[in-house]
This record gives C-alpha cells, structure tokens and sequence, in this order.
C-alpha cells in the first residue's frame, strides 16, 4: 500500500506548536493546493546528511511550503529557514495528488525522490525503496515505469533550467506570508 502524505502534517509529533494554511491557485503558472506549515516551537531540530554537509531542515522559525499541482504526478515541499530563505526543494514522485475536507491536500508517494539545493546540487533519493516495493508487490510494473519516467522528466527540466514551479515557489511564499 503506497504511504499518502498530507500537506497539514497534521500528525508530525515533532513539530510542538505550529500554524498551518491552504489555499487552492488556478492561475497560468500553476493550478493546484498550495499549503504552509509555518513551525513556531520543536522537539529537536531536524537536521539531515547530504554527503558531507549537514542541512537543517526543520527548527523553529521554519515553514514548509508544500505544491499539490493539479492532474501531476509530484509534489513540491519548499523549506524556508527562520530568515524565509530558501533551504530545499523536496520533489516527491507519486502516483496523483488530492484533497480531503479533513486534512487538507495530499499525494500517494511513488518513493522515488528528487532533492534540488539552493547551490544547485541536485540529489536523487529511494531508488531502493521503488525496488522494494516492486519486488514485494506493493506497486504494478506500471506504477514503476510512471515513477521512473516523471522522475527522469523533472530531473532533466531542473537540470535544463526548465521546472519553472521552483521559481513559483518563493513567490507564492510571499503571498501566503502577507496573509498570516
């Protein structure tokens, strides 16, 4: 069964005290939930190992901000220190994106994962876990396929300077900020 993620983290026992928003954009850019997980107060700092470097992705004073684009196969997490800065894109593949009065927008995660930085480092994640999943029938031979090939298609659009949503981001930031 694939993991459905939603974009509340509404069961995140890290995260201590929080603010949280959503808002549905149809514009030419983008068409899709939007959501913004802001952190007030945490446990402990989430901090993860990218080779040699050490990236904090989650403290006080950070917010996620999550695309659920309409009719697409990822979904786009923007971690945004303390200082609103960019700190990572996070590129799941999944199978489709949706929504639930309850909580909020979400994705099937198809695994595979795509991590751009700001310094233009480009990080491939999970191939491992879609293996698994195929070999242990959790997926289809279809579900596979999907994966690689939006995993590939995004991976060359970032790399080409293509994947425009990257850019988008920082500016819908702005405008769900202005309105906390």
């Amino acid at each position: 069964m694939l993991k459905r993620k939603f974009g509340s983290r509404y069961d995140w026992q890290r995260i201590l005290r929080r603010d949280y928003m959503e808002r549905y954009f149809e514009t030419s850019e983008f068409k899709g939930y939007v959501t913004l997980f802001h952190m007030h107060e945490v446990a402990a700092p989430l901090v993860k190992q990218y080779g040699d470097t050490p990236v904090c992705i989650a403290d006080k004073g950070y917010s996620w901000m999550q695309h659920f684009p309409e009719g697409q196969q990822y979904s786009v997490t923007t971690v945004f220190d303390a200082s609103n800065q960019v700190v990572q894109w996070y590129i799941d593949i999944c199978t489709r994106n949706g929504y639930c009065e309850k909580n909020g927008p979400w994705m099937d995660d198809l695994f595979l994962d795509l991590i751009y930085l700001p310094n233009g480092r480009l990080i491939e994640k999970d191939a491992d876990e879609l293996e698994a999943a195929l070999s242990e029938g959790i997926i289809t031979s279809e579900e596979y396929s999907q994966s690689w090939n939006e995993f590939n298609a995004l991976k060359q659009a970032i790399l080409e300077n293509q994947f425009q949503l990257l850019e988008l981001t920082k500016l819908h930031f702005r405008e769900l900020t202005r309105v906390r």
